[in-house]
């Protein structure tokens, strides 16, 4: 398990969730991991001290990234710890359950600034570091299965993932001169807290509608992540595919569940 031995990887969002479960998956293949987080700074210095505990070096990056400035900060934090960076994950997201016609300019602009805005200036101060070091770097974003079928009470969200998934097409051709790919993998229904939050029943409610009849962990995308950050997926970029049970064959979707993540996020 060398497949990223001695490579720096800097994911957003990691203190929780599939962040947190790719943040441990690349270690255990060898990579240095700085860790990213907006809220949640002791889980954070959890996954450090795992990392740690797995003979990698973990480095803890606190930054909005609605801000651009805070993830210039980010970034330079990181460039004064590694002299070189092989891989960003653009991990980091809010859902935004609302209502369609319960939907806020401010709330749009919070999940389209965290989702969207955030993974283009990640992607290009990452873009930049890597074409400096003259690292054939790569970017993995995470998108969502919500981005390719309606899912209701999710505009803002799934509209912010669309756009990265076509993003992805384009960043692949600006950053392809300089050996760096750029790919998305999507996740469908997954065991992650703020899932199990929004529905308890969520395991019930959406594995009944997955092909594979069942919902996903978070470690089950850590084989997706270390594919496209290593030299097994070296000729490939501008892909964007599905990690989701088979999910978007069929697209059925448990309404009741939709209705009580809107009501419980209002």
């Amino acid at each position: 398990m060398t497949r990223l031995l001695d490579k720096t990887v800097l994911i957003t969002g990691a203190s929780r969730g599939i962040g947190r479960a790719l943040a441990l998956g690349c270690a255990r293949e060898g990579a240095d991991i700085i860790i990213n987080y907006f809220q949640g700074r002791d889980e954070a210095r959890d996954v450090a001290r795992e990392v740690t505990a797995l003979g990698r070096r973990a480095l803890i990056l606190p930054a909005d990234l609605r801000r651009t400035a805070q993830i210039d900060r980010m970034f330079r934090r990181a460039r004064e710890a590694f002299p070189k960076l092989d891989v960003l994950i653009n991990n980091a997201g809010l859902t935004g359950w609302t209502e369609f016609f319960d939907t806020t300019e401010e709330k749009w602009d919070t999940v389209l600034d965290t989702n969207l805005k955030g993974t283009f200036f990640c992607t290009l101060a990452a873009a930049r570091w890597m074409r400096e070091t003259k690292t054939p770097g790569a970017v993995i974003n995470i998108s969502t299965v919500c981005a390719a079928l309606g899912v209701k009470n999710l505009v803002a969200y799934a509209t912010s993932k669309a756009a990265i998934n076509g993003m992805t097409k384009q960043l692949a051709v600006e950053l392809a001169p300089y050996g760096i790919r750029v790919n998305t993998f999507a996740p469908g229904p997954i065991n992650v807290e703020r899932n199990l939050k929004d529905d308890p029943d969520y395991r019930n409610a959406w594995g009944g509608v997955v092909p594979l009849g069942r919902t996903g962990e978070p470690e089950e995308m850590v084989g997706p992540a270390v594919f496209l950050a290593s030299p097994d997926s070296s000729y490939v970029t501008g892909q964007v595919f599905y990690a989701d049970g088979g999910w978007t064959v069929q697209g059925k979707i448990p309404l009741a569940n939709m209705a009580r993540a809107a009501r419980r996020n209002r």
